[in-house]
């Protein structure tokens, strides 16, 4: 086994609430800028320990999220050894196998990957992705009649395979990201949180 993941994953994007790439239709703009990041509570990738690291990845959608060629930033946590480092990268990059190689295959371009300080934290589904001078986000679940977290489950799309989504607003998204042509300021659009598991 190439690697063994643990941990939550926090999403944003510009769609409204629920973003339709979950459920394999066209964004609600027509493309999709989203940041899908992974804190890893446990991990270990070819027997490099990287428990406790977070990565995220800036992703712009150029149409329908099945169809790929997407445009994308890694951003690695800034605490990493080089080792580290490049181990998540080959593991995102989809060349270790597994489901990271099942969604790595939807990106067209890997614009740039580097280090920034990154924060990201999920407590009773309450979730916090800060990313260097890049990226500031909070998000909030939705809840049903009994106070428990609404989930979404076996859906055409999915950034944690095997898991069930947490569908969440985001109260504020702030993203200013050059490579991409980024400059956002939006509040109460579409959010993911959710647990994961990946092997490879």
């Amino acid at each position: 086994m190439s690697y063994r993941l643990e941990g939550q994953l926090l999403e944003v994007c510009d769609c409204k609430v629920l973003c339709p790439c979950w459920i394999g239709e066209d964004p609600d703009n027509g493309t999709c800028d989203s940041v899908v990041a992974y804190l890893i509570e446990r991990g270990e990738i070819q027997g490099i320990d990287v428990s406790g690291m977070a990565l995220a990845q800036l992703l712009h959608i150029p149409g329908n999220v099945l169809d790929g060629e997407y445009r994308c930033v890694l951003i690695l946590d800034d605490r990493a050894t080089l080792e580290q480092q490049n181990a998540l990268t080959k593991a995102w990059n989809g060349e270790l196998g597994g489901a990271l190689e099942e969604m790595a295959e939807l990106v067209g371009t890997l614009v740039e990957v580097r280090a920034e300080p990154m924060e990201c934290s999920v407590v009773e589904g309450r979730g916090i992705l800060r990313i260097g001078n890049a990226v500031s986000a909070d998000m909030e679940p939705y809840r049903g009649p009994d106070g428990e977290v609404t989930t979404l489950n076996d859906s055409i799309h999915t950034t944690i395979p095997g898991s069930p989504a947490y569908v969440s607003r985001a109260t504020h998204w702030t993203a200013l990201e050059p490579q991409l042509g980024w400059n956002i300021s939006l509040e109460n659009h579409n959010a993911i949180q959710g647990a994961f598991r990946f092997e490879g």
